[in-house]
């Protein structure tokens, strides 16, 4: 077996379900045997941050690794924001990009894509990965393969693997399959015992989640949890989405200010609030009414447990999730939360189109045509998503990195094989829409709303003052029909309304919206998240 097979049998083997990537002269050989080995299907795109961000929504969408293959250095360092991203958000992305020789390494001359040194790609992805390895090496290279993915997937997040382009047919053996990292059986129960019995003692138990859920798979072992406990469950603004497939009474999204008063109230008046897989962000937590003390919450994350002043390290999600599952009995005390309503019927008028009409109109379209994963690029095209039926969301809700949405929903529909619903701005637009180009050849059909206000709109909310938040008016439906796509231009709600039947219906390329939105119009959990952080940084003044 020759090292490019035994790396791509074992990306397949460890979850991978295909590979996005750009070639370049030191990737060459490997996307050669990619294409004809034909163990995982490969998708190709325009510029190498979209490699990045499809690779991540797949692993997202799949709850598996993803996998983005780039050329040395030019391709690499351009993906560099997408697995930052990817690291930040938890996202087990498994770069693999080509390198030189270890005859061109040793020539002494500076060789084109290298940076300060031939090493300066290696040593930036060790910033932005949890583990690395060059396979330089044919008689270690398969336990190196195998190192690499395990860290992937126990640590769900991205990993760097470096692949020199005359080491691509060397001669090796399997790699190993994956072995999971064991925990401790007697800490796992301790820890669950003592969750237990805050949770048996607490008045109003809350259960919140976030992204470790889905990473992990456990979604349906924690509706079934909190099913058997009887207690509330609520998502984070990063975990919108989540549980979105099972049974479970969802109480809403936990927004803080911005959000629902009564999931607000629910989460913050909580005296056992435990936290599933919840990153402790400022997006999630940041515009709190004051009341949160999270030093007094349970937080399950990062393969540890924390509850006030007591520590269990080495704690994975999942096997705490199934010791909760084998002690869960009706609490018996806990307290029942309604679940959140969204916006409906659309008045199909001649008034401007603002970011809650579009709420409104998908999800008219979601009661017609039923519900579809959404990608959302950061801005408030994001926070529109919090008005719209609890569906599959991919998002950057963190991190916060322009250009996700685009190449995220090319990347979400190929791994799903499900249409995909994209909202993006019309700032993030211009950085990565063009990879709807691809969608013709790639054989999908996203449905596209373009929020076009023609500038940096949430930018500007923070700062209203600054001319460069304004944006030209690219027109971009017109270009729909040259990149193999349909567009329509609309700027009243009837229009909005129309636009989106017609594209729900039309299927075999993709539908672009732009929806014309006055500048200075915002949704409504846009601006009260905007002035939940100004007051929050205005000295004197709480959120």
């Amino acid at each position: 077996m020759r090292v490019a097979e035994a790396l791509l049998q074992a990306l397949r083997t460890y979850g991978a379900g295909q590979i996005f990537g750009i070639p370049g002269d030191f990737a060459l050989p490997f996307f050669k045997v990619i294409e004809e080995s034909g163990i995982l299907p490969l998708h190709t795109l325009s510029h190498e941050p979209a490699v990045g961000f499809a690779a991540d929504a797949a692993a997202r969408f799949r709850g598996s690794i993803g996998v983005a293959v780039v050329t040395y250095g030019a391709g690499a360092f351009n993906c560099v924001n997408a697995v930052a991203g990817a690291f930040a958000e938890k996202s087990p992305v498994v770069v693999i990009s080509g390198a030189p020789g270890r005859a061109e390494s040793r020539s002494g001359l500076l060789l084109h894509h290298q940076g300060r040194t031939l090493d300066t790609q290696f040593r930036v992805y060790q910033e932005i990965t949890c583990a690395q390895a060059r396979l330089d090496d044919p008689a270690t290279a398969p336990a190196e393969i195998a190192r690499v993915l395990t860290a992937a997937i126990d640590q769900s997040r991205p990993v760097y693997i470096e692949l020199p382009r005359d080491m691509v047919a060397a001669a090796c053996g399997p790699v190993p399959p994956y072995a999971e990292t064991p925990a401790d059986p007697e800490a796992v129960a301790a820890c669950a015992e003592e969750i237990m019995a805050r949770l048996q003692a607490a008045s109003r138990p809350v259960v919140m989640v976030d992204v470790e859920v889905r990473r992990y798979g456990l979604e349906a072992k924690i509706a079934e949890l909190t099913r058997r406990l009887g207690v509330p469950v609520v998502t984070t603004f990063m975990g919108r989405g989540l549980l979105s497939g099972t049974d479970t009474p969802l109480a809403g999204t936990y927004l803080g200010v911005a959000g629902d008063p009564a999931v607000t109230e629910l989460v913050e008046g909580s005296d056992g609030l435990l936290l599933l897989g919840v990153i402790l962000s400022d997006t999630n937590f940041g515009v709190n009414a004051g009341k949160l003390d999270l030093r007094r919450t349970m937080q399950a994350l990062d393969r540890q447990v924390s509850m006030g002043f007591h520590q269990y390290p080495g704690i994975p999600l999942a096997a705490l999730v199934d010791a909760l599952l084998e002690r869960a009995r009706p609490l018996g005390h806990a307290h029942a939360a309604p679940p959140t309503s969204y916006p409906r019927g659309l008045v199909a008028d001649g008034a401007p189109i603002a970011p809650d009409d579009i709420a409104r109109a998908v999800n008219d379209l979601f009661d017609r045509y039923g519900p579809m994963p959404i990608a959302a690029d950061i801005g408030d095209c994001l926070f529109t998503a919090m008005e719209i039926d609890h569906t599959d969301l991919t998002a950057p809700g963190y991190y916060a990195g322009m250009g996700y949405g685009v190449p995220a929903g090319i990347g979400a529909q190929l791994a799903t094989g499900r249409r995909t619903l994209i909202l993006v701005g019309d700032g993030a637009f211009q950085m990565t829409g063009w990879e709807l180009g691809n969608c013709r050849r790639l054989g999908i059909d996203p449905i596209v709303i373009l929020f076009n206000n023609r500038s940096w709109e949430m930018l500007r909310a923070f700062q209203p003052e600054s001319a460069f938040n304004d944006l030209d008016d690219w027109r971009f439906a017109e270009m729909a029909e040259p990149l193999g796509g349909h567009g329509r231009r609309v700027a009243t709600r009837a229009e909005l309304a129309a636009a989106l039947e017609e594209a729900a219906r039309t299927r075999g390329r993709f539908q672009l919206v732009e929806a014309m939105i006055p500048r200075g119009v915002l949704s409504a959990t846009l601006a009260r998240f905007v002035s939940g952080v100004k007051r929050l940084h205005t000295p004197g003044e709480a959120p």
